[in-house]
């Protein structure tokens, strides 16, 4: 009886593993497709300061992503290039590529609650963490990502609510290595784009900074559309800075 009650909880957590595995590799092609293509407008709110940003990104896959800082002027043409988890940024001012080095990974990306890490591991959650269940309501499910043993990331886990009507994330609360909360990435105003659904609204709260925040309008989006090899060569930081 008891290797009998032993192998069905085995079971059962395999399939729930499974299941959530295949609901976060759904939940990844929906934001990404094949490629996409989208304008955005980012407003940030840091030590009672207000900035925007707009951007336009050019992503390929997993690991080709190439971002263009369209305003305000004074940061209008800064580039950056993400390749297999390698990043790059061409600056116009002092004309130069700057290799982003490890080391400055955990910094804040143009400013925002978004760090240098998010924007390079895009296929991060899925190669790097362990899905399991923790709640399933409907069409409603709580997923517990996990790293896995070999995984060099900076989360200790993150906790992702996920709609499997749509398969788009309403909330990600991401921990550090001692389980404390870090931030909460909110999600609003889910639209379809051909066979995708994408929320067009992002909020990035740090748990830490109560009156900070990181807001994200999706103006314009793309799925599926041809992108040249040139916008992921080193080349494109400068070429496309223009």
């Amino acid at each position: 009886m008891l290797k009998f009650l032993i192998l069905f909880i085995t079971t059962i957590t395999l399939l729930l593993s499974n299941e959530a595995e295949e609901i976060i590799k759904k939940l990844d092609q929906n934001m990404r497709g094949e490629s996409i293509y989208m304008k955005m407008s980012m407003e940030v709110k840091s030590m009672g300061h207000k900035r925007t940003i707009e951007l336009e990104n050019w992503s390929r896959g997993n690991e080709k992503s190439f971002v263009k800082i369209t305003y305000p002027p004074k940061e209008r043409g800064i580039t950056f290039l993400s390749l297999d988890n390698q990043m790059w940024q061409y600056v116009p001012k002092i004309e130069r590529v700057i290799k982003i080095p490890p080391s400055m990974m955990l910094q804040n990306w143009m400013g925002s609650d978004i760090t240098n890490d998010d924007m390079v591991k895009q296929n991060s959650i899925i190669e790097d963490y362990a899905a399991r269940i923790l709640e399933k309501n409907g069409t409603k499910v709580t997923i517990e990502l996990i790293p896995k043993d070999d995984a060099a990331v900076i989360w200790g886990k993150i906790i992702t609510h996920i709609d499997t009507t749509t398969y788009t994330s309403s909330k990600d609360i991401f921990y550090d290595e001692e389980g404390e909360e870090v931030r909460v990435f909110l999600y609003h105003d889910i639209k379809k784009y051909g066979k995708y659904y994408i929320p067009t609204h992002w909020e990035l709260r740090p748990t830490d900074k109560k009156d900070n925040y990181t807001k994200i309008e999706l103006k314009e989006v793309k799925y599926d559309t041809e992108i040249p090899d040139k916008y992921f060569k080193k080349s494109a930081l400068k070429r496309f800075s223009r």
